[in-house]
């Protein structure tokens, strides 16, 4: 029984010793970096979007993309990966979840299970960079975004289960708390404002903000989308100071932050002046050294509530299109995968081998008998 026991255990660790790999998160600005961005919400944008964000200079600039709990077909996603190493683009994934069936107005809440899918699902895929960022879900300081009723105890509990489930399967994940509604007041059962969220967060797990790499921030521009770059509320453009303010109060860690959403409306805000107002806020609010990538919303919409931010419209670019086009930028230098890409390989059938029924008797004749052989010695027998 001391033999047997030995064996497993040397076979244990040599086993543990081959498969195991040495991997972790790196700092997307320890290296050049294309902050550059834009947000997405088809996986067949990407080559329009690799044009934008790249333009003028810039190589491996961001898109943000949700991906639906419903939604894991693994051909569609490792095309995108791919495409993604081929267009030199760093994709942001935001995990979502479904329509809710019983409240039609809001989408309903996760569970750790969909962490579960989620991390397989996406651990499955080769990824074109060594970071692989994640958006633990959205506004989930909005009731219609959490089954109804923000809560944030629960929305706490599915993010430091995230981080685990994430990092037990790959160390490389870079895990990003979802982006708050930075304009949401505080409306019993309906809204909870960012500050008083992230406190509850916090308070329920305490550390969370040690667990996690990133901040995600919707800094839009309000009251009404509206206001100016220079507009220093916490509810503009420099939501994302005071949100870190915030957390710096909880931990000592510097985490890194990804403006995932952002925009001026075509209602109040004409195109020509967005394209201004963008240029001004990269040269001064987030020229910010913590700031790792800017993805305004949204690239393509097809109709409203959405087309009033949309840089595409009717299948045209518009202005503003054409205005962040040509903002300089710099060529990104991220660790990248090594990985060939293989979508598109067509799978083959190979044709059965056959043996003689007087040849596989002998070989399972051996077989069995040196395994016998070597039992025994083993067990001493």
């Amino acid at each position: 029984m001391k033999k047997l026991i030995l064996f497993l255990l040397i076979f244990t660790l040599f086993y543990s010793q081959l498969t195991k790999v040495s991997y972790a998160i790196y700092d997307p600005q320890s290296s050049a970096n294309n902050k550059y961005g834009i947000h997405i919400l088809f996986t067949d944008e990407i080559s329009e979007a690799a044009h934008l964000v790249n333009s003028s200079g810039g190589e491996w600039g961001y898109v943000t993309i949700p991906i639906r709990i419903s939604d894991r077909n693994i051909e569609k996603w490792q095309r995108f990966m791919d495409e993604c190493a081929k267009y030199k683009v760093i994709p942001l994934i935001r995990l979502a979840t479904e329509g809710d069936y019983f409240v039609k107005t809001s989408w309903e809440k996760p569970n750790k299970y969909s962490m579960i899918d989620f991390a397989n699902f996406l651990d499955s895929l080769d990824w074109p960079t060594k970071n692989r960022y994640i958006l633990v879900l959205n506004e989930p300081n909005r009731g219609d975004e959490w089954g109804g009723i923000p809560n944030p105890a629960e929305y706490a509990d599915i993010l430091s289960y995230a981080v685990d489930v994430f990092k037990a399967r790959d160390s490389r994940f870079f895990i990003i708390g979802g982006g708050l509604d930075n304009d949401a007041p505080d409306i019993y059962q309906k809204y909870i404002s960012q500050f008083n969220f992230l406190r509850e967060v916090n308070q329920v797990v305490p550390g969370i903000f040690e667990k996690i790499d990133g901040l995600s921030i919707h800094a839009y521009p309000n009251p009404g989308f509206s206001s100016t770059p220079e507009y220093l509320g916490v509810n503009g453009i420099y939501s994302f100071k005071y949100e870190k303010d915030l957390i710096s109060e909880y931990t000592d860690k510097d985490l890194p932050v990804f403006i995932t959403e952002t925009g001026w409306t075509t209602k109040t805000t004409p195109q020509s002046t967005q394209v201004e107002y963008y240029k001004r806020a990269f040269a001064n609010a987030w020229s910010d050294k913590g700031i790792v990538a800017i993805t305004p919303f949204l690239l393509h919409a097809e109709g409203e509530p959405f087309q009033q931010f949309s840089f595409i419209v009717e299948n045209k670019k518009t202005e503003l299109y054409q205005g962040y086009l040509k903002f300089p930028k710099v060529k990104g230098t991220p660790q990248i995968e090594p990985k060939t890409i293989h979508t598109a390989v067509e799978s083959s059938v190979l044709k059965t081998k056959y043996f003689t029924q007087e040849f596989t008797k002998t070989i399972y004749s051996a077989i069995n008998s040196q395994t016998t052989t070597f039992f025994r010695w083993l067990l001493n027998i």
